[in-house]
């Protein structure tokens, strides 16, 4: 993927440089090691890895911190891995500021991508880089440690330019739903779920929307600048197909449990992330197949 011809989004808040990188997190709290294992522990299986960070420290007697307001300087970074997700950022800026009032009738309001290392406050509660990239809706910013991708290259076999813009464009893919008004009925909708399964039903059309949504965003920049190719599209679904559901328990504990799955299989977020890219169609997203929130 060549990522030249973007333009670098100054909606980049770079927090890299916190002291610590934890912004505030004190001490008598779990330690970074515990903190990280318990983060790939609950990634691997499915569980958003906060719920189980929070529950440790609950059984170790601590508690996470609250939320304490954190800044860093605003803009594009100059360092190259900043510069390539200010890029990427400013790519779907410039994508979603014609697509969604066109396909979708709304207006958009670009997020911003906080950059950390390790860990920062968030209106979700503590960020942390175990915990991967996400999209927080009460302050409608995007999280991420860049730290991932190495991660995602070293363990998960899935790499590469077009691979890491894709994790990018699916978080933003959140702030679209959430502008469309899909996150805070999704939101309603789990809470009077009858069990945990059917919730989490409900995360994986969310989830699988999402990967969609990064795929639409991939077809209009690539008809913008003609800057992906086969190999750049064989990267994203070899990433795709690393991070399903059933492929990570499979491998953390030898046996899949679906009812437990909160993003989608493997063969599922191929699909999905395939359809968006296809099309390039808001519409062709609708993984809820006319299950009205």
């Amino acid at each position: 993927m060549r990522e030249d011809d973007l333009r670098p989004s100054e909606n980049v808040e770079d927090r890299r440089g916190e002291s610590g990188g934890f912004g505030g997190l004190g001490g008598g709290g779990l330690g970074i090691g515990a903190i990280v294992a318990l983060g790939l522990l609950g990634w691997a299986l499915g569980i958003d890895p906060r719920l189980l960070i929070s529950g440790a420290e609950k059984v170790a007697g601590t508690r996470a911190p609250a939320h304490q307001e954190s800044t860093g300087p605003r803009g594009a970074p100059q360092d190259q891995m900043g510069q390539f997700v200010a890029r990427v950022l400013g790519e779907t800026e410039d994508v979603w500021a014609q697509l969604l009032p066109a396909q979708a009738g709304r207006p958009y309001q670009p997020p911003v991508l906080v950059l950390f290392s390790g860990a920062t406050g968030s209106a979700c509660g503590l960020a942390q880089s175990a915990a991967g990239p996400f999209y927080c809706p009460p302050d409608r910013k995007v999280y991420l440690d860049t730290a991932f991708f190495q991660d995602m290259q070293r363990r998960l076999g899935g790499g590469g330019a077009f691979a890491y813009a894709y994790v990018i464009a699916h978080e933003v893919g959140h702030h679209v739903e959430n502008l469309l008004g899909l996150l805070s009925r999704a939101q309603e909708a789990q809470r009077a779920a009858p069990n945990q399964a059917a919730a989490n039903r409900l995360s994986v059309r969310i989830e699988l929307m999402a990967d969609c949504l990064a795929g639409v965003w991939a077809n209009r920049m690539n008809q913008r600048h003609q800057n992906i190719d086969e190999a750049d599209v064989r990267q994203a679904v070899a990433t795709a197909t690393a991070i399903g559901d059933d492929r990570l328990q499979r491998h953390a504990q030898g046996t899949v449990v679906p009812d437990s799955f909160t993003h989608g299989s493997s063969e599922q977020r191929v699909h999905w992330l395939m359809t968006g890219l296809r099309s390039g169609s808001v519409q062709a997203c609708d993984t809820f197949q006319g299950q009205p929130l």
